[in-house]
């Protein structure tokens, strides 16, 4: 498994338990983001000491091909002074030195490998904090206009809901009722006036026909 693949596993525990928890966006989010850090700390570790190891192997190979070129040098000084059985000798061991340089092709081919998946995965990851980083900073954007306009929604409910508004409310009523009533009082008074108003015309037109029959009785028209 690679680093990238552990590191998201723990990643994924530690936010599902934040999300069991119903804990708040923000700290979950904070949360992965530290979390993704400490991964990218742990992973340049790893490369590290993943190329640690591919220089050790290398200079391993290196010390092996050098006893080679010594063992080689040393043959050609026993040839010089006549001795063939100490070169025969130096040869043999030049030949296992390189033998066992030649043994460290491998494990370096794969230890290159090793340090270069390592890298790519580091890359990876660096990227994915960016992105994440990025993300993140969008998302406690429209965290805050969610609870912005949450609190404006409260605001409107609590005025909408107050007490003060009620009894603004009920005195406008109260008001429309003492107009109504006044309205109504006013009307009847109107209509009294002019039935009085009509009932003294009528008393005048009664008292102008009696004269005007007295005056007759008495012989009193003109």
């Amino acid at each position: 498994m690679g680093v990238l693949d552990r590191l998201s596993r723990l990643i994924r525990a530690n936010l599902n338990d934040l999300l069991r928890r119903a804990e708040d966006p923000e700290k979950i989010l904070n949360q992965a983001l530290e979390d993704m850090r400490q991964a990218l700390k742990e992973a340049r570790l790893e490369v590290a000491g993943a190329g640690a190891e591919l220089k050790k192997l290398e200079r391993e190979r290196q010390r092996y091909a050098e006893q080679a070129a010594a063992w080689k040098a040393k043959a050609a000084e026993a040839l010089k002074i006549g001795r063939e059985d100490l070169a025969r000798e130096a040869l043999k061991r030049k030949q296992q030195a390189e033998a066992l340089a030649e043994g460290f092709h491998e494990p370096i081919e794969a230890q290159q490998q090793v340090v270069a998946r390592l890298k790519t995965q580091l890359r990876a990851l660096e990227a994915k904090i960016a992105e994440a980083e990025r993300r993140r900073k969008l998302l406690l954007a429209r965290k805050k206009g969610v609870e912005a306009a949450e609190a404006v929604r409260r605001m409107e409910s609590k005025v909408d809901a107050h007490p003060a508004l009620e009894v603004f409310e009920e005195m406008e009523a109260r008001l429309l009722e003492m107009e109504d009533r006044h309205e109504a009082l006013a009307s009847m008074d109107r209509e009294v006036d002019l039935e009085a108003e009509l009932a003294q015309l009528g008393a005048e037109r009664e008292v102008d026909e009696e004269l005007a029959a007295l005056k007759r009785e008495l012989g009193l028209n003109p």
